[in-house]
């Protein structure tokens, strides 16, 4: 009986001590990763480099005029936008094409063209995602009607302050970067949302670290961000483009980790405000979202998902369930002061309060019924429902294990 506490206090300082080292190294690295907002990047990129936005929209009727209107008053000039109705069964496709027959996106002048072209599939070809297919389709007509030096892909439902673009392509510019994300401001309207949202943007710092991202060698720190992923037409090309990816449900966050791998320059910067979305409405909406995801991060996974779940419960849940153990109780502050601090750093792109550190284990319990959820789910169905199609497990574990075989039997085409 006396053992247990001693066991206890020594889990609690480990834990303890994780937090402090994590929280460490974040502010320490802080200061690798730029702020788009501050003065400096309120300047033209260099060379002024042509891009095309590729923005796939799929039943998003909703919010798709917003995003491609916040697109077309950029302060960028050469800027083209490529919109994609992917098999919408609402207004998506309507407005779209509304849009791109307003007055303000004619051409200006003679051997000018607009700068919204919209695109409409109406039938996904087989061994397909709607979205890869997509974007895969847009980037096409991109590069050869455009010929633009970067593509930018984003979501239908992601907002763009007016200088976002420019202050992007600036940073981008400057760094020679390969691949750029811009990390965009995660809305929340709810204080369950909050809870989430705050929680996952600190639990990310565990898989990723931020300011290891321009570091060559450091191999697992990869990004790719759905609404922010920038990248050099060239090197797209080089990488395979979406064709590469046609079968990833996690597509951003696989093209980043495949660049990474590859030696191509990536670099990350935070913008509060300049990029904005609202990801999900509700409790309900997020878990829904990540129903999908969380499964496939792990790459469909089981034992790698069940440690990791146990490592989050050990991390997260363990700094409030040992503070009823007297010889852990200072330990279990400190990590959960630690875990707050990271709370600090995450607001200032997120713009959640700090104070929401006091739920973090609400959100740990919220985010573990999640991950569960996606993989029990994913394997109850035999695989994934996105966009109005089902994907089959075997199927979508078979194309992640045929492109890491394609990526290993090369001999480094991707190596510059």
């Amino acid at each position: 009986m006396h053992l247990l506490p001693k066991i206890l206090s020594i889990l609690a300082w480990l834990i303890a001590a994780a937090w402090l080292v994590r929280l460490g190294e974040a502010l320490l690295g802080s200061g690798c990763v730029p702020n788009l907002t501050t003065p400096e990047f309120d300047a033209h990129p260099d060379g002024n480099p042509r891009l095309v936005v590729i923005v796939p929209a799929r039943n998003e009727g909703a919010s798709v005029r917003s995003s491609i209107t916040s697109l077309l008053e950029q302060d960028y000039p050469d800027l083209r936008i490529i919109a994609v109705d992917d098999r919408s069964t609402d207004a998506t496709g309507t407005t779209l094409d509304q849009l791109a027959a307003e007055p303000s996106n004619e051409p200006a002048g003679l051997g000018q063209t607009v700068k919204l072209r919209v695109l409409h599939v109406t039938e996904l070809p087989a061994g397909w995602l709607g979205k890869t297919y997509a974007m895969a389709l847009a980037a096409r007509e991109a590069i050869e009607n455009f010929a633009p030096e970067y593509l930018l892909f984003t979501d239908a439902d992601v907002h763009f302050s007016s200088d976002a673009l420019r202050r992007s392509l600036v940073a981008v510019t400057r760094a020679r970067a390969d691949h750029f994300v811009t990390l965009p401001t995660t809305l929340a309207k709810t204080g369950g949302e909050a809870v989430m949202l705050a929680f996952l943007q600190v639990l990310s710092v565990w898989a990723v670290r931020n300011w290891r991202i321009a570091d060559p060698a450091a191999k697992r720190d990869a990004i790719g961000v759905g609404a922010f992923n920038l990248i050099r037409t060239e090197v797209y090309q080089q990488a395979g483009g979406f064709e590469a990816l046609r079968m990833e449900v996690l597509e951003d966050l696989t093209l980043g980790r495949m660049l990474k791998r590859a030696g191509f320059r990536q670099r990350v910067a935070i913008a509060p405000g300049l990029v904005s979305v609202h990801w999900a409405a509700g409790i309900a909406g997020i878990v829904g979202g990540m129903t999908k995801n969380f499964f496939a991060v792990f790459e469909y996974r089981l034992g790698l998902m069940l440690a990791a779940t146990l490592a989050t419960g050990i991390l997260c849940l363990g700094p409030a369930l040992l503070l009823g153990v007297r010889d852990a109780r200072l330990p279990s502050v400190l990590g959960w002061a630690a875990a707050a601090g990271l709370y600090v750093l995450c607001g200032r792109v997120s713009r959640i309060s700090p104070w929401y550190a006091l739920s973090m284990p609400v959100g740990a319990v919220l985010v573990i019924y999640a991950m569960l959820r996606s993989t029990l789910v994913t394997s109850i169905r035999g695989g994934v429902v996105w966009r109005g199609t089902f994907y089959p497990l075997h199927e979508l574990r078979r194309h992640h294990a045929e492109r890491l075989i394609r990526v290993a039997g090369k001999t480094d085409p991707m190596n510059r």
